[in-house]
């Protein structure tokens, strides 16, 4: 607020209202007005000091964050996030999901469920401390639990070339390979082989402001020389797996070493550039056990351990240089949470007596236990390379994997097709925000290990045409109609191996000339 002006006799003041001039010689009447002046000067100076010292203080991110970060603290001391209200998922999606993956291999999986009763810490994996996780994260928004984000994007540090965001444009090449020139390509992963038609192959993925190279095989073998990398997830991440096995292939024949009972966990060889490459299965990265019903049968429902990483991939990850993490799409069916032995909520159940806190807060903190334990690795090579492949969406039509739903799109879709409702946006917010938060907060544990998103979300939620819907061996999946979650070989999941070199490149080889 600025000082009143000081006042004066009203003798002395103009019709103008301005100060009287004063006149040489008038000494003890100078004297005054000027120790006047000078007083309120020390005022206004005094004044724009506070408003000054206020503002930096109330702009400080530091002061700031500390006093949020105590609030928050507190608060999640004393309370739960508030139970769900709406999912835009139905329940008989929330079902459907990973059902197919079940169905896959008729086995028995006892190895399966033997590998289930392995503790995390087999290994020197420190387990997520549940008190810590609870207390570090904030419940549910809003936007947690319906995945309406608005503003997706997240603060990450700016990229030479971001890859994340653009567009798919024509291309006349093709594929780089097909399944005459991939002997590892399995026939029933082969789109084309049950009439898929391949206009869905003459399309590339263009990045605004950059391009994005295709991916050279004899190149990502120069950098991976000598290096082990796994891929770790799902069927989409055994997906990505098989992608980059034919992209390589082509420069050199791989040996496969290992392959287990449900393929689910395997292994190749390139002797010639010592490369080792891996897929381990994990549907949450936690440790999960199947619910069974009353009668002892297996149900689609897993209790998910929110405090305990999985040993499936946990006792592996000393032997890697590279592990490329995803996830996501497990979370939809019913699932129930547990930390420190009990169970603390669920997520799609809609049940009286348990707080539903939302697919994307249950990937959160599936996530952060991941990335915080591959962090702390004891055991762990200096260097790891961690990367997390964000949110690959369905695009099932008028129902789900097991009650009629199809794709039978013929090109990609256009951006104004895309729903900014869709909780594939939120999913991906939040693995880029662990990532980021893994970056600054566990630099001095991590020993050199590096943190890399591979951001394809957007880029996928605009390939409805690139699934095999219809065209797949439906011994693959026996009781579904469409298969509109996994991605054709060749197809658009190639791009995520574009996206994987593009990063290997920016820190283990020089610059193409």
């Amino acid at each position: 607020m600025a000082p009143l002006p000081p006042s004066s006799p009203s003798s002395s003041s103009t019709a103008s209202g301005s100060p009287r001039l004063l006149l040489p010689g008038g000494g003890d009447q100078w004297s005054v007005v000027a120790r006047r002046n000078i007083k309120t000067s020390l005022l206004l100076l005094l004044v724009l000091s506070a408003v000054f010292v206020f503002a930096v203080l109330h702009s400080s991110p530091g002061l700031a964050s500390s006093s949020a970060a105590a609030d928050e603290a507190l608060t999640h001391g004393q309370s739960r996030p508030r139970p769900i209200t709406a999912l835009d998922v139905s329940r008989t999606t929330a079902r459907d999901y990973g059902r197919a993956d079940e169905e896959q291999i008729a086995v028995e999986e006892t190895n399966v469920a033997a590998e289930h009763s392995s503790r995390a810490a087999d290994i020197s994996l420190p387990t997520a401390n549940s008190s810590a996780a609870a207390a570090a994260l904030p419940p549910p928004s809003e936007a947690d639990k319906t995945g309406n984000t608005g503003n997706t994007e997240v603060n990450m540090e700016e990229e030479k070339c971001d890859v994340s965001m653009g567009r798919w444009v024509r291309e006349t090449k093709g594929p780089l390979y097909t399944k005459r020139t991939c002997p590892t390509l399995p026939e029933y992963k082969d789109c084309h082989k049950f009439g898929k038609d391949p206009g869905h192959l003459f399309w590339r993925w263009q990045p605004d402001g950059c391009e994005l190279p295709r991916l050279s095989p004899e190149r990502f073998l120069a950098a991976v020389r000598g290096k082990r990398l796994a891929f770790i997830g799902d069927s989409l991440a055994r997906n990505q797996m098989e992608s980059l096995l034919c992209v390589l292939s082509q420069a050199e024949t791989p040996a496969e070493v290992y392959a287990d009972a449900l393929d689910k966990f395997r292994t190749w060889r390139f002797p010639e550039h010592d490369f080792t490459l891996m897929a381990m299965w994990t549907e949450f990265y936690a440790h999960a056990e199947q619910v069974v019903d009353d009668g002892g049968k297996q149900t689609g429902s897993f209790d998910i351990h929110l405090d305990r990483l999985s040993a499936n991939w946990t006792r592996r990850l000393p032997e890697l240089d590279y592990a490329v993490i995803s996830g996501g799409n497990w979370f939809f069916r019913v699932n129930y949470l547990w930390e420190g032995g009990r169970r603390v909520g669920c997520v799609n159940c809609r049940e009286a007596n348990l707080t539903d806190f939302g697919i994307p807060y249950a990937v959160r903190r599936v996530v952060r236990a991941a990335v915080d334990g591959i962090a702390r690795c004891r055991d762990c090579k200096r260097g790891l390379s961690t990367f997390l492949r964000t949110y690959s969406p369905d695009h099932f039509e008028h129902g789900s994997w097991f009650s009629g739903g199809y794709c039978n799109r013929t090109r990609p879709l256009e951006e104004a097709e895309l729903s900014m409702e869709s909780i594939a946006w939120e999913l991906r917010k939040v693995q880029r925000e662990e990532v980021m938060r893994a970056r600054e907060t566990t630099t001095a544990a991590m020993s050199g290990r590096r943190f890399e998103v591979l951001d394809v979300t957007k880029a996928m939620m605009l390939r409805a045409d690139g699934h095999p819907g219809a065209h797949y061996d439906t011994r693959w999946a026996s009781n579904a109609v469409s298969d509109c979650l996994h991605w054709c070989m060749p197809g658009p999941v190639d791009m995520w191996n574009d996206v994987l070199l593009h990063k290997l490149t920016e820190f283990s080889l020089p610059p193409v000339a």
